[in-house]
């Protein structure tokens, strides 16, 4: 039967990032790294000790850019939430400070000391808010998740239907910060560097929002139906 989805476990991995460049945040995410070769999706996956079916699913759910997907028997929630614990440490301890320091760079002497201060302090109170976030998800969700998959049900009235009802889209926090620097940012000079900035901000709020979607539609159901198999026993 041919594979219904855009790429299967006997594509070869160099063809895949060829493809869809976007994808390599995906790999580095998974652990997976570059320098494979030849090799297939499936032996790349094997040869790295990567759980081959989760690592699918998530490219073909961002590739097929999807509002839903069915889970298969063989998806692991474990894997899914190491991929997302991953993707936190990037955007914490990589990517925004990345950004932080060519924004720096770009305001530096050229707007007035007010406006400079205030496009970095709203940065830096996103930041907080962002990793506030992603922290409590890493102490308390993935904590309850890791629970269930040890065959427990926690009795703290937790669960995770809380957090898909409190889980907000944070990287939509980011367009105040944009609109700030679109509408007010005082043009000296060159616009190279700031320009450049923003292309930064604007591809880290994409990033942030398939991260949120993966959690949603992904990770988020998958819990869902590891509590009801749980209660039911």
């Amino acid at each position: 039967m041919k594979n219904k989805h855009k790429y299967s476990v006997s594509d070869k991995m160099s063809a895949l990032i060829c493809d869809n460049y976007s994808l390599l945040t995906v790999m580095s995410r998974f652990g997976l790294r570059l320098g494979f070769g030849d090799a297939s999706v499936g032996e790349v996956c094997a040869a790295q000790n990567v759980d081959c079916a989760t690592f699918l699913s998530v490219v073909n759910f961002i590739a097929e850019e999807r509002d839903s997907i069915e889970l298969t028997e063989d998806f692991s929630v474990k894997s899914l939430m190491k991929y997302l614990g991953n993707a936190h440490t990037y955007f914490l301890d990589f990517k925004l400070p990345a950004i932080r320091k060519k924004l720096v760079e770009a305001v530096g002497d050229t707007v007035e000391d007010k406006l400079a201060m205030l496009v970095i302090k709203f940065f830096d109170e996103y930041v907080m808010e962002i990793g506030d976030h992603m922290d409590y998800e890493d102490r308390n969700v993935f904590k309850y998740t890791r629970s269930l998959l040890e065959g427990n049900v926690s009795d703290t009235g937790f669960n995770i239907y809380d957090f898909a009802r409190n889980h907000e889209r944070a990287e939509s926090k980011l367009t105040e910060l944009k609109n700030i620097i679109i509408k007010y940012y005082p043009q000296v000079g060159c616009s190279n560097l700031m320009n450049d900035v923003l292309y930064d901000i604007y591809n880290c709020e994409a990033d942030l929002a398939l991260h949120s979607k993966i959690e949603n539609f992904m990770f988020v159901p998958s819990v869902i139906a590891l509590e009801r198999r749980l209660k039911s026993k």
